[in-house]
């Protein structure tokens, strides 16, 4: 066999295998009407504690979600918030308390957290002040309690 190929081939494993091993951490978070749990139009996780540079993926699995972010750390730019019924990944590689919504939902209480921590710390910074309404405010109150 010649060299050329297999230097190619050796290369495309490692790197294969370098691509798996940087995305193992990314996490998939379905949209969804009603969870195993009993709870109605609400995400899949409740928070989702990430290490500095994941990616999440939002997964519309019930039809008339979205994803909104309403708050995060100071020096990240929230995103646009998604459109009904599509899927959309975001990588998160700012430490801190990131909360988003359902935007039809959101006065249902479906909210989310993320938590982006780096060496084992979360620096909080103040999501509590965000304005949310509806069951969401006292759902906010009670994920940041098990922060």
């Amino acid at each position: 066999m010649n060299k050329s190929i297999i230097i190619v081939m050796v290369l495309t494993f490692f790197g294969t295998l370098f691509l798996q091993a940087a995305n193992a951490g990314d996490i998939t978070i379905e949209m969804l009407n009603k969870r195993s749990d009993g709870e109605k139009m609400v995400y899949s996780a409740d928070i989702a504690r990430v290490e500095s540079g994941t990616t999440i993926t939002w997964i519309p699995t019930s039809k008339g979600h979205n994803v909104h972010f309403i708050a995060g750390p100071d020096g990240w730019d929230l995103p646009k918030k998604s459109k009904n019924n599509k899927e959309v990944s975001i990588t998160f590689d700012v430490p801190g308390v990131y909360l988003y919504q359902c935007t039809p939902h959101a006065t249902m209480g479906m909210i989310g957290l993320v938590v982006v921590e780096e060496g084992g710390e979360v620096p909080l910074n103040d999501v509590s002040k965000a304005k949310v309404r509806g069951k969401s405010k006292k759902k906010l109150k009670e994920l940041l309690g098990e922060l």
